[in-house]
């Protein structure tokens, strides 16, 4: 018995009823996805092109970069020099000004997410080659500014510097502004009285006005977090080594103080003639030492221990002399290979061979499963995550397939696998993508529709 057409409620999916339709639609999608391609390109060149007044700006300042700066001279050119230099500086506390105010803008936008970045201080490192602590200090001046008005329009005119709002930033945080207005303090006045204070007084002066008047307002202020206190920076030197910088809260100060001033004295032999601070140095080191030597206290990044990774070209490999500085360790610092042997004593060494196309050729004899082999190589090759802008480390990443391995049938070798962070992982997964370019050995970050995320600043013609 056949089924009456005329009752059934399902849809005639016949080729004659539904090509027309199917036509339309794909028309329609086209037009549509060309529409959004269009926009997006119009956008990203948008962020790249300097804005009039901007451009306008800075060609009047590209003019006032003296190539032959004077060198002494008669001492009537001293107050000439002398008020140059006050102008310049009043001049670069109003650009600095502008931009904390445009990154704050950007912020409040979400503008970031334009090329893949969750906050507008991660986007300045990765596109302005900022130091982080840069990047952080403008994003608490923009808010700092946008919450005290009189102060923002001392710094819009340059009679304060950035110095300056960066300790008012750092000290009058809208959490202590906040906990001020529900005291019934009279924010206002505050500020009006730190301007007066600004004017002739250094950054660490100010400081300590600001704590005082705000701690008059609310002596017991917020509870401090000490995890918040603490910082540490650790800095390579193009040379080798680096230097070590940071604060610590009172409690965490006094242990690490007593840690090391312990490993100090312990160190000391009687014929010693070392200074104080690098004795210090050396008993730092021989801390991390001991932690090293207890392998099973030691955190485990992405699932193996940390190992150093001599990385050569296979140019270079030719060349004897060349070898012998073709170690790379995992910071990027370039050391020579009686460094590195003496590292295997106590480290696991792997030497990674590069072909001239920047991909590696093989990671020596180590005997791992294939997932571990690529990684090992892929971490060489990258350094961290490849998306445009970032600079998180290899153990922050996942090892992800550039050519789908289930969608797209892709195969999982080192030239199909990217390091991306996890953020940028998931962006790659919902629009982004990245390519490897085999003419300038680098990646290349796409959005959806195909523009390039461009880092660094744009070729303008203004700027030649």
């Amino acid at each position: 018995m056949g089924l009456d057409q005329s009752c059934s409620t399902a849809p005639d999916t016949s080729p004659d009823v539904w090509q027309p339709w199917g036509e339309d639609d794909v028309a329609l999608a086209e037009r549509r996805a060309t529409e959004r391609a269009a926009a997006r390109d119009a956008a990203r060149q948008l962020s790249l092109e300097l804005p009039a007044d901007v451009a306008a700006v800075l060609a009047g300042a590209l003019g006032l970069v003296d190539p032959e700066p004077p060198v002494g001279g008669p001492a009537l050119e001293a107050p000439a020099l002398l008020a140059r230099v006050r102008g310049l500086t009043r001049l670069q506390s109003v650009i600095d000004t502008a931009r904390a105010r445009a990154v704050r803008a950007a912020e409040c936008a979400q503008a970031a997410e334009f090329d893949g970045h969750r906050s507008m201080a991660a986007w300045q490192v990765g596109h302005l080659n900022v130091s982080p602590a840069t990047a952080a200090r403008t994003v608490r001046a923009g808010r700092t500014l946008e919450r005290l008005a009189d102060w923002a329009a001392a710094a819009a005119e340059g009679r304060v510097t950035p110095d300056q709002t960066a300790v008012v930033a750092a000290v009058a945080t809208p959490a202590r502004l906040s906990a001020a207005e529900a005291m019934g303090a009279d924010v206002t006045a505050v500020e009006r009285t730190l301007l007066g204070t600004a004017t002739g007084t250094a950054p660490g002066t100010l400081t300590a006005v600001t704590r005082r008047l705000l701690d008059w307002i609310d002596p017991d202020g917020p509870e401090p977090d000490p995890t918040r206190q603490r910082e540490l920076h650790l800095t390579p030197s193009p040379g080798g080594g680096g230097s070590i910088h940071g604060r610590l809260d009172a409690l965490g100060f006094e242990k690490v103080a007593t840690v090391l001033t312990a490993f100090q004295q312990a160190g000391r032999v009687a014929d010693d003639d070392r200074s104080h601070a690098q004795q210090m140095g050396d008993a730092l080191v021989q801390l991390a030492d001991v932690q090293l030597a207890c392998s099973d206290d030691v955190p485990v990044l992405r699932k193996h221990r940390a190992q150093v990774a001599a990385t050569v070209s296979a140019e270079d490999l030719l060349d004897t002399d060349l070898v012998r500085d073709a170690a790379r360790l995992g910071s990027g610092q370039t050391v020579s290979n009686t460094v590195v042997q003496q590292l295997s004593c106590d480290s696991i060494v792997t030497r990674v061979l590069f072909g001239p196309d920047g991909m590696p050729l093989n990671v020596g004899r180590a005997q791992r499963l294939v997932p571990a082999h690529i990684r090992k190589a892929a971490e060489a090759r990258d350094g961290g995550c490849v998306f445009a802008g970032c600079h998180a480390p290899t153990w922050w990443c996942d090892a992800h397939h550039v050519r789908e391995w289930v969608a797209d049938h892709g195969e999982t070798s080192v030239e199909n696998t990217a390091l991306l962070c996890e953020r940028h992982h998931t962006k790659v997964h919902h629009g982004f993508s990245v390519t490897w370019d085999p003419d300038d050995h680098r990646w290349r970050t796409r959005r959806e529709g195909g523009s390039e995320i461009v880092v660094g600043w744009p070729r303008t013609a203004l700027l030649g």
